[in-house]
């Protein structure tokens, strides 16, 4: 007979695992400290380059602050970061950040004339994660406001959109099979932002603009008769692969390394174009047999984005050369 397992001895042990390694983790700090005579934010700060590997070992260590204080004020840049007030005036975020980095300086006791780098360092690192939070605030009021047929500025972005990718043909009605020829499904585009709401349309319409050629290039190629694949849906669906990758974390490392005074709506704009430039690349390396295939190579496409997201040093930068073709 077998014997029934026992899950609660098995929670006790994986409980007991977890309060052993931070037990461990404190003594630790605490030898440290006192051989140091350095905090562990100070550690980091001093012992780590700008960027991923700063930045995301300082919102660790925040994050796991067993102090109360450190605790309420990461509630109040939490607070700043869903009242959009990172967005504001840059006076308004100098006075957010160095009210966080006072308080930081009271509570571990650190002498500001004597480490005047942390300070700067610190003030950089609360930009950089707490605007990644407002980000993800921005992205997501974006995706849940529906395209409004009835918004004459939903309107007049999505017609843009056309004459930014067909500039010397003539839109023949708001309501068109036309459309299908920048990849829209049916013959009312509106339809295709349900996922992704006004945001699918605002990514589309930055990379037409900001990069006009590489767009038109990209949807002459997605027209190829046999590798080809429909424009505008795929660009709704590297949207939707963009904000998972911002929403679960794994974008942190590229936004640490290239944005040194914090993110904002553009940061994820480029991202996107980024995105789409190398989707199309590895799109037509996988040579498909039809558009069926899509699923499969898009999974296939954005594990490999994970991978390269999964490196503290990654920095994804649009080619010159591939915008201007």
């Amino acid at each position: 007979m077998f014997k029934k397992f026992n899950f609660t001895g098995l929670l006790f042990i994986q409980w007991t695992w977890m309060e052993l390694r931070l037990w461990v983790r404190r003594v630790v700090k605490w030898n440290l400290r006192k051989i140091t005579g350095l905090c562990e934010l100070q550690r980091i700060a001093y012992g780590e380059t700008p960027g991923a590997a700063r930045s995301s070992n300082i919102e660790r260590s925040l994050m796991m602050s067993r102090s109360s204080e450190i605790q309420k004020l990461i509630s109040y840049l939490d607070r700043a970061a869903n009242e959009g007030r990172f967005s504001a005036s840059k006076s308004s975020n100098d006075l957010i950040i160095s009210k966080a980095v006072k308080a930081v300086m009271q509570i571990k006791l650190i002498k500001p004339s004597v480490h005047q780098q942390f300070v700067i360092s610190l003030e950089k690192c609360i930009q950089q994660i707490w605007s990644y939070r407002q980000l993800l605030n921005d992205l997501e009021s974006l995706r849940t406001t529906s395209y409004n047929s009835e918004n004459s500025e939903h309107e007049e972005k999505l017609i843009k959109l056309w004459k930014s990718l067909r500039p010397n043909e003539e839109l023949s009605d708001r309501i068109s099979r036309q459309w299908q020829e920048i990849g829209f499904q049916g013959d009312d585009p509106k339809t295709d932002f349900r996922g992704m709401g006004i945001l699918g349309l605002e990514n589309l319409l930055y990379f037409a603009i900001d990069y006009p050629e590489a767009a038109r290039h990209v949807l002459s190629r997605s027209n190829h008769p046999r590798l080809g694949y429909s424009f505008a849906i795929v660009g709704i669906n590297l949207t939707s692969m963009a904000i998972n990758l911002f929403r679960d974390g794994s974008a942190k490392y590229h936004i640490y390394n290239t944005c040194q005074f914090g993110s904002h709506i553009e940061t994820f704009h480029k991202f996107y174009c980024y995105l789409f430039l190398e989707f199309d690349k590895f799109w037509l390396s996988e040579k498909p047999r039809d558009v069926m295939e899509f699923g499969k190579i898009r999974d296939r496409f954005e594990k490999k984005i994970r991978v390269e997201l999964s490196d503290l040093k990654v920095q994804f930068k649009l080619n010159v050369a591939v915008e201007t073709i």
